[in-house]
């Protein structure tokens, strides 16, 4: 293994004379695919075929408000145009999906908790996905970092270079330093991976709870936070502001508080949820 760390390249898939599709573009499909299967796959376990059947109408609206929501935070937090490439932000999707599949499940008259309390199994597991796309690009790395296990990305979005993590991160490099240097760093994608896997697995483990619907949801806002909070001491970032802290660490101790607040009101038994929840096959 090289002492001085993995040096990762940009993952492009070629479809004959279809254009090429990035790791990013790729890893973003699938998890709004596994969303899908993971939710509809468990609604129909617990017997409710009308949110079940709905659920494709949820991904699409879930889609839109991710990718709406996430390049208008991005947007507001760098003053970069809408309509540049890239710059997406997790808890902007995140807000932007959930407010707009809120709107589009109030249109269509369904049950906001039953379906909220699988979302949260789906969000994990999409989560995890997703985060292997931020690999493919080289995106959303964490900080300077010498490892063996640290990893260099010369062609990242932006490239780990020295007078990137400087003027874009606000990371101090030592005099002396080139600032072409690629500089290797911590693989904060691979970490999000690992964690997303675990919050699915954790709530994959809770999915037969007998608490009243969303529930679950709670537990996930909770497993979500704490991840996002653990994770941003590793990432690469610029808008640290209070005790090191940053911006989306301050949202993931709110979404924190959210999950808190939504276990603690729907703590109880839901006994006529649980008598209708059907065997897998």
């Amino acid at each position: 293994m090289n002492p001085e760390g993995i040096v990762a390249h940009p993952t492009l898939f070629h479809f004959g004379p279809l254009p090429d599709v990035t790791g990013f573009g790729l890893a973003v499909l699938l998890s709004f695919v596994i969303s899908q299967i993971i939710c509809q796959r468990e609604l129909w376990r617990r017997g409710h075929d009308l949110e079940a059947n709905a659920i494709p109408d949820l991904i699409i609206a879930a889609l839109v408000g991710t990718l709406v929501g996430a390049k208008t935070y991005y947007t507001i937090l760098t003053g970069e145009s809408i309509f540049s490439r890239g710059g997406f932000v997790f808890w902007g999707g995140f807000i932007g999906s959930v407010l707009l599949c809120y709107l589009t499940i109030r249109f269509k008259k369904l049950n906001f908790p039953r379906i909220a309390d699988v979302a949260g199994l789906a969000i994990a597991a999409g989560y995890s996905v997703g985060r292997t796309g931020c690999w493919a690009v080289g995106d959303d790395y964490g900080r300077p970092w010498v490892n063996a296990f640290a990893v260099k990305f010369p062609e990242g979005a932006p490239a780990s270079t020295a007078l990137n993590m400087s003027t874009q991160f606000g990371v101090k490099i030592p005099d002396g330093v080139n600032p072409n240097t690629v500089l290797s760093v911590y693989p904060t994608q691979i970490f999000e991976v690992v964690m997303g896997f675990i919050m699915f697995m954790i709530l994959w483990r809770h999915r037969k709870h007998t608490h009243a619907e969303g529930w679950l949801f709670g537990v996930y806002c909770v497993l979500a936070g704490t991840e996002r909070f653990i994770v941003e001491f590793f990432r690469a970032k610029d808008d640290r502001f209070i005790a090191g802290m940053t911006l989306a660490q301050a949202i993931g101790l709110a979404v924190v508080a959210v999950g808190v607040v939504v276990m603690t009101l729907r703590r109880g038994v839901n006994i006529g949820t649980q008598a209708n929840v059907k065997s897998l096959a």
